[in-house]
């Protein structure tokens, strides 16, 4: 109880900062694909490799599950929606212990 407890709460926040590499990710993404900014710029491309390294082993299996709309990829959607139930089970899990 002792551990478990700061084990889930570190693992609530990692979740809810991975959602927002996600968002960050697929913004950078957008402003890529409509010219908005220039991956040429070393800065720009640096980070805009480390977002698709870290969300890509992630996206990559929904990319595979999911069927074609047409180039609008909702992967993101999907992983964001995904992670916010592992958060609701986690929440879940901390209470039982805090109340059980």
């Amino acid at each position: 109880m002792i551990i478990i407890d700061p084990l889930i709460r570190v693992a609530i926040m990692a979740v809810d900062l991975y959602i927002w590499i996600i968002i960050i990710g697929a913004i950078l993404s957008w402003l890529v694909a409509f010219k908005i900014i220039n991956t040429s710029n070393s800065l720009v491309y640096t980070i805009a490799d480390f977002l698709y390294r870290i969300t890509e082993p992630a996206l990559r299996p929904i990319r595979r599950l999911m069927p074609n709309f047409g180039g609008i990829d909702i992967s993101p959607v999907i992983l964001i929606l995904g992670l916010v139930f592992l958060q609701m089970v986690l929440g879940n899990i901390h209470n039982a212990l805090i109340t059980g």
